[in-house]
């Protein structure tokens, strides 16, 4: 599933901050990152080396916060086998027989629980 949030995450980085998202597929509540500053924003290089240096520590940083972010999606989003897309925890059920988001299931005319209730579902 990783590989797949991977390819989904949406690169939002500027030259000072690192900022991903990804949305459900189903609600379409977007699920980012909080935002992380490169250590080197408005730090001007003195020297072509230094500049060269500056862009390799980038690459390094944005790698990282991609990273983190990857791992920050999968904690609330799940893949649904049905449809193949990827859902947030308060559309995907967990079911008797096959875990699904709630459209699947519906169609399937199965029933479920979902990973994280809606808020408006506790207080009932």
């Amino acid at each position: 599933m990783k590989k797949l949030i991977e390819l989904m995450l949406e690169n939002l980085s500027t030259r000072d901050v690192f900022l991903f998202r990804i949305a459900c597929g189903a609600c379409g509540k977007e699920y980012g990152n909080s935002p992380v500053r490169f250590s080197k924003a408005e730090v001007i290089p003195q020297t072509p080396k230094k500049a060269a240096l500056y862009e390799v520590l980038y690459a390094q940083e944005l790698e990282t916060a991609r990273l983190s972010a990857v791992r920050d999606a999968a904690e609330h989003l799940n893949y649904c086998p049905i449809c193949k897309r990827l859902v947030c925890n308060r559309c995907f059920l967990i079911c008797e027989d096959l875990d699904m988001c709630k459209q699947c299931a519906s169609a399937m005319e199965e029933t479920g629980i979902p990973v994280v209730p809606d808020i408006l579902e506790i207080a009932i």
